[in-house]
């Protein structure tokens, strides 16, 4: 076998002992409540406890912490993590590659995993680019017990300013540097502008961020202003038919009171986008949390 297809085992043999050194031991009772998913690449995992002593540790290239994050292998659960202030503090300083000026959060969940992809990486950048096809994205509504629509519309836009509505993004946009804004319509929060901003877009990784830039009401109440809402996903390729998955959502901790104590929606909806991203069905049994 050659000396580059074992370099990935052998990182992740590495990853797996420094994660046995510095994590507590999982509760045989926490084990048990995880979910087991057929076929196991489609999963989305519950909250798994990897991370605990380190914080949010998104692939931000820093050679100093070259083990992180943990990314479960290709048919194991994604990692899917909601995290407190008792785990982080009320001050959370966001890492520096994330661009995030504000410290604390009122919600903060993060996703990690692999998944296969085998076309071009041009093939993703559609896929992201294609505001439209958000449209319908359905979630596990935890106050409803079942499956809803999340996002009841969803269109790319010319712009900011009187943007008009337009044809999605095309692969050839998604360019570094480049800035986008699209609206959309949430099943709760109603319509709202966001920007989408490509730190990174090469062969190998894409890096893109989205926060809202317009307020986010329900039923006429601010609960969301300009820059509450926040995600950055992160996109490497492993191989030739394998890529990794890193997203970080956070709502930050001048958001309306109304959402907090609601972490299982933040989760699930998070999970939703990720199964989207991915090629998931969004309604696949069970959600990330009930």
């Amino acid at each position: 076998m050659p000396v580059k297809d074992k370099l990935p085992r052998f990182r992740d043999a590495l990853i797996l002992s420094a994660l046995l050194l510095i994590l507590p031991a999982i509760n045989p009772a926490q084990e048990a409540n995880r979910l087991q998913l057929s076929p196991p690449t489609l999963q989305a995992g519950r909250l798994i406890d990897v991370e605990s002593q380190l914080g949010p540790q998104p692939p931000c290239g820093d050679q100093l912490m070259p083990f992180y994050p943990f990314y479960p292998g290709l048919n194991d659960l994604a990692i899917v993590k909601s995290w407190s202030k008792s785990d982080l503090g009320p001050d959370w300083k966001p890492p520096a590659c994330t661009g995030w000026a504000e410290v604390g959060f009122t919600t903060l969940v993060t996703i990690a995993a692999r998944f296969p992809h085998t076309s071009e990486a041009s093939g993703l950048f559609r896929h992201i680019g294609a505001i439209s096809e958000l449209a319908g994205m359905r979630y596990w509504s935890t106050t409803h017990k079942q499956w809803r629509t999340l996002i009841v519309d969803a269109y790319a836009l010319t712009g900011l300013q009187s943007g008009r509505r337009r044809g999605d993004f095309t692969s050839d946009e998604m360019k570094e540097g480049k800035v986008l804004y699209f609206e959309q319509v949430d099943n709760l929060s109603g319509k709202a502008i966001y920007r989408m901003q490509i730190v990174e877009a090469s062969a190998r990784r894409l890096v893109f961020d989205v926060e809202n830039v317009s307020t986010m009401r329900y039923f006429l109440i601010p609960i969301l202003h300009p820059g509450d809402l926040q995600s950055m996903y992160f996109l490497d390729r492993e191989s030739d038919s394998v890529w990794r998955y890193y997203s970080i959502v956070r709502t930050g901790r001048n958001a309306n009171g109304l959402i907090a104590g609601n972490d299982s929606s933040s989760v699930n909806r998070a999970v939703a986008f990720y199964r989207h991203l991915v090629g998931i069905p969004t309604t696949q049994e069970p959600p990330g949390a009930r």
